[in-house]
């Protein structure tokens, strides 16, 4: 996962074996987002506490993205109703 911030907009990259995406979008705005699983969802992307939280909506569903940074690792919590996934991400040298 590349974060980078140019301005007001910021780009998260998600490089995988099963397929890359990038999302622009601006902290705080409503936007559309097409997910890596092809669903269409609205989505907010806020800082709270030092983390980003992202918040996807669709057909009555609610799916929470929380990155946190520490050093060079980033962990991404992922919750979708009582099921929640945890990944751990260091930064490569």
């Amino acid at each position: 996962t590349i974060i980078s911030v140019d301005g007001d907009t910021v780009t998260v990259k998600t490089q995988s074996a099963i397929k890359n995406t990038e999302l622009s979008f601006k902290l705080g705005e409503e936007f559309d987002e097409t997910t890596a699983d092809d669903r269409k969802v609205k989505s907010i992307v806020k800082i709270e506490d030092g983390k980003m939280v992202h918040v996807q909506k669709w057909d009555g569903k609610e799916t929470s993205l929380v990155r946190e940074v520490d050093g060079d690792k980033l962990t991404l919590t992922l919750t979708i109703g009582e099921v929640v996934s945890k990944r751990h991400y260091e930064k490569a040298v």
